[in-house]
């Protein structure tokens, strides 16, 4: 916690603790994305946040309004009660105190909506991490539990190597609880499965906890479930790559061939009608093809798993 966020929950941390119940969508979002900061403090900023940016842009939006007589420039052609035309020569106040808060209202309110959304789209991106990095963190667990080690140094070894992303991070909170909050492993993988934004993970920690309660092979179960998503790895791969390919050819097919028949087009009806104005061409050249372009990029992002 910063000094800022500091600031704000002394100012507003004593009020936040009773908006738990109020906030609890984003209390459990702050606790998948593994945020550092606490429910009051992040609430509290988000709120002085909020405040902050509505009144810096109301000022700089009355001021602009003001200066440029905005109001002023309004002008209206059409029957009006008598009561708009003698506020008229008001104009120029009522106008200025309008955008002065609805800038309040819509800048603020912008900005406390991206605070709640914040979390989900860090949890998000965890989930993502871990789906993509937990087929191989599972290898490196079956290859240290086949070597004899125990299951709490398993986890710890994890959390130690960086190269597994978000999943090393979750073995990191388990290890956590273990060594600094004196829980049993048992306890450590219920609260790390209940708190994990992948449902793979939750479903992986929730196996190894009841093999362990069964007194079950836990590396067995290591070895069924690193096979089990590597299958599903593959799967997913393979479906990636058939979308993909599909996703190639709407392209060649609506901004390559698709474009070249519209200019052709345009051309040949351009001289059968003696029309030189380009703005046509200008539109599908300056417009349509970058702006579709921007679009498949942004799809294929999206859909593209991490590695």
């Amino acid at each position: 916690m910063n000094s800022y966020e500091r600031f704000c929950f002394n100012v507003f941390g004593e009020r936040m603790k009773k908006k738990r119940d109020e906030y609890a969508s984003l209390r459990n979002d702050m606790l998948r994305a593994r945020m550092r900061t606490s429910f009051e403090a992040y609430l509290s900023t988000a709120y002085v946040s909020s405040f902050l940016a509505g009144i810096t842009a109301s000022v700089f939006a009355g001021i602009i309004t003001y200066l440029l007589r905005i109001p002023e420039r309004i002008v209206y052609r059409g029957n009006l009660p008598d009561i708009f035309f003698e506020l008229n020569r008001y104009s120029l106040i009522i106008g200025t105190v309008a955008v002065v808060i609805l800038s309040l209202i819509i800048i603020g309110g912008m900005t406390f909506a991206i605070f709640l959304i914040y979390p989900g789209i860090l949890s998000g991106d965890r989930k993502r991490n871990i789906d993509a990095t937990l087929p191989y963190a599972i290898n490196y667990i079956t290859a240290m539990s086949t070597a004899g080690i125990t299951p709490a140094e398993v986890f710890r070894l994890l959390g130690e190597s960086e190269i597994y992303g978000e999943s090393a991070v979750e073995a990191r909170y388990i290890t956590r609880d273990v060594d600094i909050f004196g829980k049993d492993l048992l306890e450590a993988l219920r609260t790390a499965g209940q708190y994990t934004p992948s449902s793979r993970m939750r479903d992986f920690l929730q196996g190894a906890v009841a093999s362990i309660s069964s007194g079950g092979n836990l590396t067995e179960y290591f070895r069924n479930k690193s096979e089990q998503y590597t299958r599903e790895n593959r799967l997913e791969q393979k479906t990636f790559l058939e979308t993909l390919g599909l996703i190639s050819e709407s392209y060649v097919t609506a901004l390559v061939a698709g474009t070249l028949f519209l200019i052709i087009l345009q051309s040949i009806m351009s001289s059968i009608s003696g029309s030189s104005s380009p703005v046509f061409l200008y539109v599908v050249i300056y417009g349509i093809i970058p702006l579709g372009s921007i679009m498949f990029v942004i799809l294929i992002d999206a859909m593209t798993p991490e590695v």
